[in-house]
């Protein structure tokens, strides 16, 4: 997998709403209406992680799930960690 230019990482946050690109990954974070409903997002989420064989690195604190993906192998950000972003996107609007 191909690592992306700080130009073509630029180019896909423009699509993904609240993401940022920081120290070689992206990031983001969700605000829940209590642990119950984050954890349950995160299930989903781990569910998606697995398919696509690429896994975050995250947290949960209560209500709030911090995400940042990058590409352990290419040292970056490549495009399974966009697809993957756009694939967590989806999950939470259709909450």
């Amino acid at each position: 997998m191909q690592k992306l230019t700080d130009a073509q990482i630029q180019e896909n946050l423009k699509q993904l709403d609240g993401w940022e690109y920081i120290d070689g990954a992206i990031e983001t974070t969700f605000e829940f209406k209590d642990f119950k409903d984050a954890f349950s997002v995160m299930t989903r989420i781990a569910f998606e992680c697995e398919k696509q064989n690429h896994h975050p690195d995250w947290s949960n604190v209560y209500n709030k799930l911090n995400i940042r993906l990058n590409t352990h192998d290419a040292n970056g950000i490549t495009e399974n960690d966009i697809t993957l972003a756009h694939t967590i996107e989806e999950i939470i609007t259709s909450e």
